[in-house]
């Protein structure tokens, strides 16, 4: 079992940056492919990114492509998500996961954090 818990969410201005992080509970961090996802008023939670349990493979979302970058220090327990030239749409609750599942992949993970959220102002 892992813990998550989100923070680092907050308002922002369009073309802001921001810094996302997870911190999970337990010794098998290192055993969990971590994701992040969000969920837009009105909308469903969508993938945004993902990255491999040695940290050497990352996978994203194309609306973030080249904006948005994840990493993870398994010494600190922690999964980051830095956020750069950031628009109003994406604007949502922004949620950390955990995928028991050695894949990278953008659906089918297993625990959850509670979220944190993130508006970005026009």
């Amino acid at each position: 079992q892992v813990q998550l818990v989100e923070s680092g969410g907050g308002l922002v201005q369009a073309g802001d940056s921001l810094r996302l992080s997870c911190a999970a509970s337990g010794r098998t961090f290192s055993w969990y492919v971590l994701g992040w996802f969000r969920q837009a008023p009105g909308k469903e939670r969508e993938f945004v990114a993902a990255i491999s349990r040695s940290g050497g493979s990352t996978l994203f979302a194309d609306s973030v492509k080249g904006r948005f970058t994840i990493s993870r220090d398994n010494a600190e327990n922690t999964v980051y998500l830095q956020m750069n030239s950031l628009k109003p749409e994406d604007t949502a609750v922004y949620y950390c996961a955990a995928d028991s599942s050695p894949i990278l992949r953008i659906n089918g993970y297993d625990h959850w954090g509670q979220g944190t959220q993130v508006t970005v102002s026009s």
